[in-house]
């Protein structure tokens, strides 16, 4: 902040803050009566317990009790399934259970806690307001302030970096208090959006909790680290600048990245992934193999070149050829619509603000951003039997959303994309068995790119549509087809989506990130929206279809991102868009390179002749360099006897002779096996 005064201000606010802070603690704690010093049991994983006191007995004590080793290390606890405090009281009898840093759960708690200790350290330099400060899910945080006209540079690290080692070296306890949410309004008025984040999301009459460090006070649900002593490895990542709410019609934010581990081995392991995945970048690779390319004149528009292109046929032929073996449907829907049909889907409503507008014949309409609600069209145009079902309709129309600008990420965030989009209409009773298809069909796919995933159920949220029966119902369906599918999946309670349960699917890269690109889901609501029927054995014309919205690449602008850093560009042979580099040994051989270059491109191979007055050896280092497959030398002998020599991208050792029918046979083999 600039002014004197509006620093005065500020540190007013952190002042008055810290001691009502106080005293509500008091007030919480003479309202406990009689229950503080209960006795309790605590329930451990195997069976053993150990006594305690109601309200003063903490997780951490029983960590201690355990072994110091266990106290050092465990990073969060769980209280009959429910993540826990360390420092926080237990209140009853209980199951405990202690995380580790390899629980994913405790690795979000403890980003979760070093954004508080960043957001300390801002607060503490530029005297600002705090907005939110999440865990990010590929891991680290950041915490984003409004500063006035001030913003920060990398310039700014070290000043932060030395904040953020004083805090961690006073081992600041991370303290919880439960407070009404009139308390908390009282706590924040000084902050709009801390004010803002509470009206919204604090129901009137109930409580919420609010977190200290220092002198941080922050509401959040928690919970956190015992003290901020247990960052011992802290890094800031970048900064930028933000909207608040993503909206730029809203002031201007500072957000500030960072990441943190509780042992340096563990930062170095990760600085080294970092490094790597620079060199994999598909921004990088992309221009250097000229495959695509980007420009202002069409922000978050990817345009293809001819070899990127190679690679969007190639995986699209893979899915189309699983859709004529498994019974799908190709169709082709319009790209704009009049807004009766969005209003009709909800997504007028919903999801207005990522759709592109425009006025045609003085009435509203839009670019479609989702393919469902122009499929459920196709399905109500003509009367449907039972007998029919399930229609699969499969469409790779062009799809856009209106993304912010600042979103907009290479081919991971994009506006304009193409998905492998299905919608499966089919009876209830069909429902398990069109999710095991589904869910064979997208191993089956990832197994050939050589992803390994994980799966999720993700079942009925807060806010729901329908019927509890009928969710009870799908979400049986899911879990009997995910247990006969026999691969392990976790369960994310409460994480479906309003219209249906869902079975998320996260595919781990070569540099173990993880990826959400395939989801199968069941949908309830557009049937109802569009009072889409069909008539059963019995002629009764009532029966509503389930729609299962399925994809397993998601967006193939994004599939292709993650392949090319999966790859780092070396692409296997089968979809390698630069797969055949022929070198011929002098000017002689030209004539019979072009002939082995003619053969292997009527054979469908993508094949190239470096006719350049390069020397032999340099000639073959390029084309490895280019990312080609496979260098076939060509010279006299070769032209004798119709054969090459063949040499390969990742070795100079040759691979001897061959001949043309020997190198074809070699070569289908390879993409009959994804090789």
């Amino acid at each position: 902040m600039s002014s004197q005064h509006q620093l005065e201000v500020i540190d007013k606010y952190y002042e008055r803050r810290n001691k009502l802070f106080d005293e509500l603690k008091e007030k919480r704690k003479q309202e406990l009566g009689d229950a503080f010093g209960k006795p309790i049991v605590i329930t451990l994983p195997d069976g053993s317990s150990r006594d305690g006191k109601a309200y003063e007995t903490t997780p951490y004590d029983i960590a201690e009790s355990i072994s110091q080793g266990l106290a050092q290390n465990v990073v969060v606890a769980k209280v009959d399934d429910q993540l826990f405090d360390l420092g926080r009281p237990l209140e009853g009898d209980c199951k405990l259970k202690l995380l580790k840093w390899d629980a994913k759960e405790a690795q979000e708690v403890y980003w979760h806690s070093s954004s508080h200790v960043l957001g300390e350290a801002l607060e503490d330099i530029y005297k600002c307001f705090l907005c939110k400060g999440p865990p990010l899910e590929e891991g680290g945080f950041y915490y984003e302030a409004f500063m006035g006209d001030e913003s920060v540079t990398e310039g700014d690290y070290d000043k932060i970096k030395e904040s953020v080692n004083g805090i961690i070296k006073e081992k600041q306890k991370f303290e919880r208090l439960l407070v009404t949410k009139e308390e908390a309004l009282e706590l924040f008025k000084d902050n709009k959006f801390k004010c803002e984040i509470l009206i919204e999301k604090v129901k009137e009459g109930t409580f919420c909790t609010v977190y200290r460090c220092g002198r941080l006070v922050d509401p959040c649900k928690g919970p956190h680290l015992l003290d901020t002593s247990r960052v011992k490895t802290f890094e800031l990542t970048k900064n930028s600048s933000s909207y608040w709410r993503a909206n730029a019609n809203n002031e201007t934010l500072q957000r500030v990245y960072g990441i943190s581990f509780p042992d340096k081995k563990l930062m170095e392991e990760w600085k080294h992934k970092i490094e790597e995945a620079k060199k994999r970048d598909h921004r990088v690779i992309g221009k250097d193999q000229d495959l695509w390319f980007f420009h202002p004149h069409a922000p978050g528009c990817v345009f293809f070149l001819p070899h990127g292109q190679r690679l969007f046929y190639t995986v699209q032929t893979l899915i189309k050829e699983e859709y004529w073996k498994r019974g799908y449907s190709e169709v082709h829907t319009p790209m704009l619509f009049h807004c009766d049909l969005w209003k009709t889907s909800g997504h007028w409503d919903k999801y207005d603000d990522h759709m592109f507008t425009l006025e045609i014949d003085k009435c509203q309409h839009a670019l479609k951003p989702m393919n469902c609600p122009s499929h459920c069209l196709m399905f109500k145009h003509k009367a449907r039997s039972y007998r029919e079902l399930p229609i699969r309709f499969a469409d790779f129309g062009v799809l856009h959303r209106n993304e912010l600008k600042g979103a907009l990420t290479g081919m991971t965030r994009v506006r304009k994309f193409q998905q492998d989009d299905s919608h499966i209409f089919c009876r209830p009773d069909q429902v398990k068995s069109e999710i095991m298809s589904a869910l064979c069909m997208m191993q089956d796919i990832y197994k050939v790119f050589g992803f390994a995933f994980k799966l999720f159920l993700s079942t009925r949220p807060e806010k729901y549509l329908g019927e509890i029966e009928q969710w009870n119902e799908a979400e049986k369906q899911l879990q009997e087809a995910l247990d006969q599918f026999g691969h392990p999946w976790e369960k994310n309670e409460g994480d479906g989506a309003f219209y249906g349960p869902k079975i998320d699917i996260l595919i781990s890269d070569a540099l173990k990130r993880e990826h959400q690109c395939a989801t199968v889901q069941l949908d309830f609501q557009l049937p109802i929206r569009f009072d889409l029927t069909y008539v059963d054995e019995n002629m009764n014309d009532t029966n509503r279809p389930v729609i299962i919205h399925r994809a397993i690449y998601g967006s193939f602008e994004r599939f292709l991102a993650i392949c090319t850093e999966h790859y780092g560009g070396k692409w296997p042979f089968w979809m390698s868009p630069r797969q055949v580099m022929v070198v011929p040994v002098s000017k002689k051989i030209y004539d019979y390179a072009e002939k082995v270059s003619k053969i292997l491109h009527d054979a469908k191979y993508y094949v190239d002749v470096d006719l350049s007055n390069a020397r032999l050896d340099k000639k073959i280092r390029n084309a490895q360099l280019s990312q080609y497959n496979y260098i076939l030398v060509v010279g006299p002998k070769e032209e004798e006897s119709n054969s090459v020599n063949v040499r390969v991208r990742d070795s100079d050792k040759e691979l001897g002779v061959k001949t043309i029918e020997e190198l074809l046979q070699d070569f289908e083999q390879q993409k009959k096996e994804f090789k």
